[in-house]
């Protein structure tokens, strides 16, 4: 190998490793601003808001997420479901919700934005456990006249599917509806009130 081909080589090895190292900085560089462009473990702890594809709930069904480490239900009821609320309401503590958490949005009726979607925080009221869901037909454990909603295994609670709380029961509220946007057919964002949305 003569003098030049030698120069050639160590040029060239010189040039790689360059490129090498440039390459490394560069991704170390774009990696913490892509990075930051995400919400934070700090704003994810504190309530960043959650997007849910409704369009993947079939209709009946409970997908449950994480908004500031409590669990939220986004159930789509069916017409059933709606139907039951109108039923039960002689056997509610607080048909109303008049002493119970929930947006202005979703002081109605169905404690929501619209009737088929329901959004709620899935902590009883009364000692903080996870109640469950429990269907119409589950009436050989919930009873003759149960009509579907939520109950709470701990200490017996039940709710309906609005979420309002049975009389009798040791929940002393109604389950709480969390600020939400319904953005299209298809998305809801959870912790983003319409209201205050922008602001």
């Amino acid at each position: 190998m003569n003098e030049q081909e030698k120069v050639d080589k160590t040029r060239r090895n010189l040039v790689v490793a360059t490129s090498v190292v440039g390459g490394a900085a560069s991704v170390g560089a774009v990696v913490p601003f892509v990075a930051s462009m995400w919400p934070s473990e700090r704003a994810r702890a504190a309530g960043a808001p959650v997007e849910v594809d409704v369009a993947r709930i079939p209709p009946g069904e409970l997908a449950v997420i994480e908004w500031r480490g409590k669990p939220v239900w986004v159930l789509r009821r069916t017409k059933e479901m709606l139907e039951s609320l109108k039923a039960v309401e002689p056997r509610l503590s607080d048909p109303q919700s008049k002493s119970s958490e929930q947006p202005k949005y979703a002081q109605n009726e169905y404690r929501s934005a619209s009737p088929e979607l329901l959004v709620l925080v899935g902590v009883c009221t009364h000692l903080g456990c996870s109640p469950q869901e429990k269907p119409a037909d589950a009436k050989a454990e919930m009873g003759a006249d149960w009509l579907g909603g939520f109950y709470c295994p701990c200490h017996g609670s039940k709710f309906d599917f609005a979420g309002r709380v049975f009389k009798g029961s040791p929940a002393p509220l109604n389950l709480v509806v969390p600020p939400y946007t319904v953005v299209s057919e298809t998305k809801v964002v959870v912790g983003e009130d319409e209201k205050t949305k922008g602001a």
